[in-house]
């Protein structure tokens, strides 16, 4: 979401592509976990994260949502985001050894970490936060590779449609008087792209754009909403 920040005070000052090297390699985090601790409400999961954690890490939703998750408002809008827990605010994905028990189907923040997106014109860049990870001597790596993440492109152009619909989101709550209103499109929201469970025998993707013409429907309704008034 939205960060108000200057990018030459938290980047080293590049935008890079998916193609493009970038010194994040931190020697799979061997010895560190850091990142997984202490992030308050910061590594939000979005609806691919969901079906990663659900379908390929075989965590029931039941448990994914009483057990891993929280939901908090970011700017209106309800969301989920993995919850830090105990004496040491540690996600509950990490084992004795802090280790990741889903590391394979990890959500894309962590994939992400300690890169960043810079959104604009409708799709985005990526970022190197240079005060975040811990890990001195990071060593040059592919972007995608570093994501790690199958379906590049296809990812990519999701991410952006999140993003931005969520964008759109917040700022129809910002806009709206009838809490009735904000109520229900919370509840939508979380419905439809969290709560409904996701078919394992079929790919993401399709699943989601299925589901986004909804929300495409509600954008209608947004804009309809503003040029009435």
């Amino acid at each position: 979401m939205r960060r108000e920040v200057r990018m030459e005070d938290i980047s080293d000052g590049k935008l890079y592509r998916s193609e493009d090297m970038v010194r994040a390699g931190c020697g799979d985090c061997r010895g560190c976990s850091a990142c997984c601790r202490h992030m308050g409400n910061s590594v939000i999961v979005d609806p691919l994260d969901i079906y990663r954690l659900n379908i390929e890490g075989k965590v029931g939703l039941e448990e994914l949502f009483s057990r891993y998750l929280e939901l908090h408002v970011e700017d209106g809008i309800i969301l989920p985001n993995l919850k830090m827990a105990g004496p040491e605010e540690a996600c509950g994905f990490l084992d004795e050894d802090g280790r990741c028990r889903v590391h394979a189907s990890r959500p894309g923040l962590c994939r992400l970490f300690p890169l960043g997106r810079f959104y604009e014109n409708g799709s985005f860049r990526y970022f190197l936060q240079t005060g975040e990870c811990r890990k001195e001597n990071r060593t040059k790596v592919k972007v995608s590779r570093f994501i790690d993440t199958p379906d590049l492109k296809t990812n990519e152009k999701y991410v952006a449609d999140w993003h931005y619909f969520l964008l759109d989101a917040q700022e129809y709550v910002r806009r709206c008087a009838d809490q009735e209103k904000v109520k229900k499109l919370n509840l939508t929201i979380l419905n439809l792209f969290f709560l409904t469970p996701y078919d394992g025998s079929q790919e993401f993707y399709g699943q989601f754009y299925r589901r986004f013409q909804t929300a495409e429907k509600m954008r209608e309704e947004w804009k309809r909403e503003r040029e009435s008034l």
